[in-house]
């Protein structure tokens, strides 16, 4: 069922994709990885072919000799096996784990570690005919991989038809001459040729399979509109929690800002959209007035009005505000480039409450 009949019609967020990738679910083709695996084990096999062919004969001369002087149970036999076995396995089983990992990374983007694909789950083993016969025969996606499978047999038969056609009769030529060693060097050849070959169009062929898996991966990680609801409420919060804590925060800020206004000396404005309280420490008689309250825009209006409300002088000056609200933070005390001009601020508020007396 394609994903818009289940509702799912919008376009799978980043966090979704991420949290897929975490648990192992990612765009790729098993088909690139089966490709790379067997072209380079063939190759390997190829560029060792004569150590290889020497290791087996070796072991065979070994085994037809010592087999009538000894009893096959002589513990001299498997530690020779298994020497031979290690030499001629272990290249080749290294190329296949390395191409496989490389393929993954490659179409991954990257190496992904994850358990969660091969954790027990009862649902797995408890068989389910219909539905495993429904995705995998009477689907699309089911006729694809069918149709995949029945090409590539198709692809090894044509190919495997052209090289025995071409090589045919020059191996019934050396057979008649009775060279067995020349024959079996054919037939190798042979075999390798169309390994590789068949190789390479597999990994030709399994480029795009990649994009159609890719489109199917992002097929079903679609999201229905609900989804995209529920998803935002936990990447965000939800939106009403979210605008209750900023009205909180605001009437907090407000609080201390009125008290902190309230407790100030005199406020110099800019007029309107910077304001800064400054107030005099007295317990601190060598140190200047320090940033008790500033704002910008609506917090500076708010400043204001507090001042005028609590009888707090407010003197217009456009470039101290703007200065000492750009560069100070609250708590922080007048540097000394200020204090001539803040001086003179508060040289004439003691003359205007004097002269108020």
């Amino acid at each position: 069922m394609a994903a818009e009949d289940e509702g799912r019609t919008e376009q799978p967020s980043e966090y979704k994709l991420e949290k897929a990738r975490k648990e192992g679910r990612v765009a790729k083709s098993q088909e690139i990885s089966g490709a790379l695996v067997l072209l380079l084990c063939v190759v390997t096999i190829v560029f060792l072919s004569k150590f290889l062919f020497n290791e087996i004969i070796t072991i065979f001369k070994f085994y037809f000799t010592q087999c009538s002087k000894y009893d096959v149970k002589n513990p001299a036999f498997l530690p020779a096996f298994f020497d031979v076995f290690i030499k001629c396995v272990l290249p080749v089983g290294l190329i296949s784990a390395v191409s496989a990992v490389a393929a993954n990374i490659i179409q991954t983007k990257g190496f992904i570690f994850s358990l969660k694909p091969i954790e027990p789950k009862f649902s797995k083993i408890v068989p389910k005919f219909g539905e495993y016969f429904k995705k995998t025969i009477f689907s699309a996606k089911g006729l694809f991989n069918v149709a995949k499978s029945i090409g590539k047999v198709a692809i090894i038969c044509f190919v495997g038809y052209l090289y025995i056609r071409k090589d045919l009769f020059v191996l019934i030529d050396i057979i008649d001459n009775g060279n067995v060693a020349g024959a079996l060097g054919q037939v190798a050849k042979m075999a390798a040729q169309i390994l590789i070959t068949v190789a390479v169009l597999f990994l030709v062929l399994s480029i795009p399979d990649y994009f159609i898996q890719r489109h199917d991966f992002m097929e079903e990680m679609k999201m229905t509109k609900q989804e995209v609801k529920e998803e935002y409420k936990e990447m965000e919060g939800d939106p009403e929690v979210k605008a209750k804590l900023q009205q909180m925060q605001r009437q907090l800020l407000s609080q201390n800002v009125r008290k902190a206004v309230a407790e100030s000396d005199v406020v110099i404005a800019n007029p309107t959209h910077f304001a800064v309280a400054l107030k005099y420490d007295l317990s601190m008689a060598d140190s200047p007035p320090m940033v008790n309250a500033k704002g910008e825009d609506s917090q500076a209006l708010l400043i204001r009005r507090i001042a005028e409300e609590n009888s707090i002088p407010v003197v217009e000056n456009r470039p101290v505000a703007r200065d000492l609200y750009t560069n100070l933070e609250i708590g922080d005390i007048i540097p000394g480039n200020y204090i001539s001009i803040i001086a003179e601020i508060y040289s004439h508020l003691e003359k205007f409450r004097y002269m108020k007396k």
